[in-house]
């Protein structure tokens, strides 16, 4: 585990509502994943910093068992064109702890490690998690994505 500042950034994509509970998200999450990859979302998002793609979980109503919402999208340079049926979202500076899921993503990889931090006796704050799929994610059977959870 490895704790670290991120600074403030801005993002826009798609969303969802979604919740953990009776397993919910684990039909959500995968349906807009397939809205994001096969409706070119990427290439409507406005001021891209780059192609990474962020999956965000923000808006919790409580804690990783009461709704939230999850956005998938990228980071931009500002919110001031906001497609329509896109979200924006600005994640404040904070601690963030972070964790790497690896292997193949058909795999549900990042889903584990998911089940992981959630028995984790760690203070969470709830703002803003998200994972990164960059260049390493790149081999979906070789597979690196970063985890960043807020932490107090």
């Amino acid at each position: 585990m490895d704790n670290q500042t991120i600074h403030t950034f801005k993002i826009i994509g798609i969303a969802v509502q979604t919740t953990n509970e009776n397993g919910q998200s684990g039909t959500d999450i995968p349906l807009l994943w397939n809205t994001f990859m096969t409706k070119g979302i990427i290439e409507g998002i406005p001021g891209k910093v780059d192609n990474t793609v962020y999956c965000m979980y923000t808006n919790y109503e409580k804690d990783h068992t009461k709704p939230y919402t999850t956005i998938l999208g990228c980071q931009v340079k500002s919110l001031d064109n906001i497609p329509r049926g896109m979200t924006g979202k600005i994640v404040e500076e904070g601690k963030y702890m972070k964790r790497k899921a690896k292997g193949n993503l058909l795999l549900r990889i990042v889903f584990n490690e998911w089940i992981k931090i959630w028995a984790l006796p760690i203070e969470r704050c709830y703002t803003a998690d998200f994972e990164v799929y960059g260049e390493k994610a790149q081999d979906p059977e070789n597979a690196e994505v970063d985890i960043f959870i807020a932490v107090k």
